[in-house]
């Protein structure tokens, strides 16, 4: 019986049972009804003494014997055309399947071979199989791709889910899903697979929520505000404004003023005795080249400016933005712009400790923006995002490198009204040109309703995690560029570590679920959130107001820089750095006096004992 079935069936192939409760010829149905996307199968609910089989249930693939060739699909609909449930007979049921694409099998080597195009489109009767174990592999195959292994598919946890990493990083990702789906540690994986398979990879991770330095603790080095060094003079003049105007509206007039101002400032500091004189051609300077400048010169070139008769309606002007300047360099929170270590010229350790070059075993680093002050995020991760595709582009190649923005629709919302536009800008860039010149993108966001559309068009490979919002699953829908947007029905009731996967890096839409990580590698995780809370005697109150104040304490050596001569600094007539080993690290006052200020300007006591 067995024979003749399969006979009548036309497989070329052996049969294989996938259940038990299939019959031998693991017929499950006929099809009844085609189109050029999706077909209809006739098959019953229960076996003839009333069993429920239960082989027919919303994601499993089937194949669909043709001779030749099996068409494999995927089951995202089914119900009984009554709508009712007979208990004294067999129970009819219809079942939506959405077509894939078509294994066939190879003559050399012999083996099952899948293609996404459909070239013999089911027949009426055709028969319905249970897809079997080497086809599955076959429709998830890479043709040999350089690949890693995430996971295993949902379908058939023996099998591997393996992701193209090359393509998946060259064409961009973006990993989307909402709150407590496992997305960080989804990316977390993501990263140490990455780095694995690819060990000349440098990782910026903009993580605004600081829980990606303790998920990565041997592949990564942690930057923040203490250890930051960021020049003021890095910044461009969009940048540098939005620092002193501190997210408010920008004021045109001070802005062009430091438009003419920079370029002066820059001038005196590399030919001190140039006066304000500014030489035009090849050699010019703008308010966007990165040539270090100080504060002190800029302020000069204000007070100059107001003391001249022809610019007294103009005056209000000046001394708004000479507060402007002050303030910022008061304010202890951008000690990492403004100290007085960063007015010389050392632009190649910056990059070089923040892109890590060299590495030194620890590719990534990851940005902790959380102490930063919010109105200076915006142009820190515009420097940071702009110098990324420049070195990649000026590196011809050599340096890879992948910057990660978590919580991607703060800096590239929807709206062109919100957020920063040079940070968008910058991210645009990288997303459009960037996989030429090696420099990669990665998108991170529970919100893919409010991301730039432009950037998520980018990024040719989506995991797609849990969405429970409309606006959201429609903005994947409409990014899904194979025949398997049915798949996404399951975007609202997928589960923890589960995830849908489209796109470039891999061979044809695929739902899985990421690999488990340990404990102490999840980012964010906390381990003592099962011990009970006590009375708060343990809470240092001390601490805490201090962190809030933002007034940090004098420390000796901030930074990678070395020190310098605080009384002479750099572009000064007869400056030389001391040597490292007998340098000693500036005062207080030193800091202070450095920008031309009085002492103790920045609130800063005297260090004792």
């Amino acid at each position: 019986m067995f024979a003749e079935r399969e006979k009548s069936a036309g497989e070329a192939t052996s049969q294989e049972r996938r259940d038990a409760a299939q019959n031998d010829a693991r017929i499950l149905g006929h099809v009844v009804q085609c189109d050029g996307a999706r077909a209809t199968i006739s098959a019953f609910a229960d076996t003839g003494d009333g069993a429920v089989t239960g082989l027919w249930t919303v994601g499993k693939m089937i194949s669909i014997n043709l001779g030749s060739s099996r068409t494999v699909g995927l089951v995202y609909g089914i119900g009984k055309a009554d709508g009712t449930w007979h208990s004294q007979e067999q129970n009819a049921i219809e079942v939506s399947v959405e077509l894939i694409g078509e294994v066939r099998d190879s003559v050399a080597p012999a083996k099952p071979v899948f293609d996404r195009g459909i070239t013999a489109y089911p027949h009426i009767g055709a028969v319905a199989h249970r897809i079997r174990n080497r086809d599955l592999q076959a429709v998830y195959d890479l043709a040999g791709r350089h690949s890693v292994t995430i996971g295993t598919l949902s379908q058939d946890e023996t099998i591997d889910a393996c992701i193209a990493i090359d393509d998946t990083l060259a064409r961009h990702f973006a990993v989307v899903g909402t709150t407590g789906v496992g997305k960080s540690t989804a990316v977390s994986l993501l990263l140490r697979k990455s780095i694995e398979a690819r060990p000349d990879l440098r990782v910026l991770i903009l993580d605004p929520h600081n829980e990606f330095a303790a998920a990565l603790p041997d592949n990564s080095v942690k930057v923040d505000t203490s250890t930051l060094d960021l020049p003021f003079w890095l910044f461009r003049l969009e940048e540098f404004a939005e620092v002193l105007f501190r997210g408010r509206e920008i004021v045109p007039e001070e802005l062009d003023v430091l438009r003419d101002l920079i370029p002066a400032a820059k001038n005196l500091y590399r030919n001190p005795g140039a006066g304000t004189f500014i030489r035009r051609g090849g050699d010019s300077l703008t308010a966007d080249t990165p040539v270090p400048y100080r504060i002190a010169d800029l302020i000069k070139q204000i007070d100059e400016r107001m003391g001249l008769l022809e610019s007294k309606d103009y005056r209000p002007t000046y001394r708004s933005l000479k507060t402007r300047i002050e303030s910022a360099i008061n304010d202890p929170r951008y000690r990492f712009m403004f100290a007085s270590r960063l007015i010389e010229d050392t632009l190649h350790q910056t990059i070089g400790n923040i892109f890590r070059i060299p590495h030194g075993g620890r590719p990534i680093t990851c940005f902790e923006m959380a102490g930063m002050p919010s109105e200076v995020v915006n142009s820190v991760c515009s420097v940071l995002a702009r110098l990324a595709f420049d070195l990649a582009l000026w590196s011809e190649g050599k340096l890879k490198l992948l910057v990660l923005c978590e919580e991607a629709h703060r800096y590239m919302p929807s709206d062109p009204r919100l957020g920063f536009a040079p940070t968008r800008h910058a991210l645009s860039r990288i997303a459009k040109e960037g996989r030429k010149y090696g420099c990669y993108l990665g998108v991170v966001t529970q919100r893919p309703g409010e991301l730039d559309p432009t950037i998520l068009s980018q990024c040719s490979t989506v995991f797609a995690m849990r969405l429970a919002n409309e606006q959201d699953q429609a903005i994947i829908r409409s990014a899904i560029a194979d025949s398997s947007a049915s798949t996404l029905s399951f975007l609202s009731s997928m589960g923890q570590r589960e995830a849908i996967a489209f796109g470039e890096g891999v061979a044809t839409t695929m739902r899985l679920k990421f690999e488990r990580l340990p404990a102490n590698l999840i980012p964010g995780k906390r381990q003592d959130l099962g011990v009970a809370a006590g009375d708060g005697g343990d809470v240092d109150l001390v601490m805490i107001v201090e962190r809030l104040r933002n007034v940090p304490k004098p420390q000796q050596n901030l930074g990678f820089a070395e020190p310098v001569d605080a009384q002479r600094q750099a572009g000064d007539s007869g400056y030389r750095k001391p040597p490292a080993e007998t340098a000693a690290p500036p005062s207080d006052e030193d800091l202070d006096v450095s920008f031309g200020l009085k002492p103790s300007t920045f609130g800063l006591r005297p260090k004792t004992g």
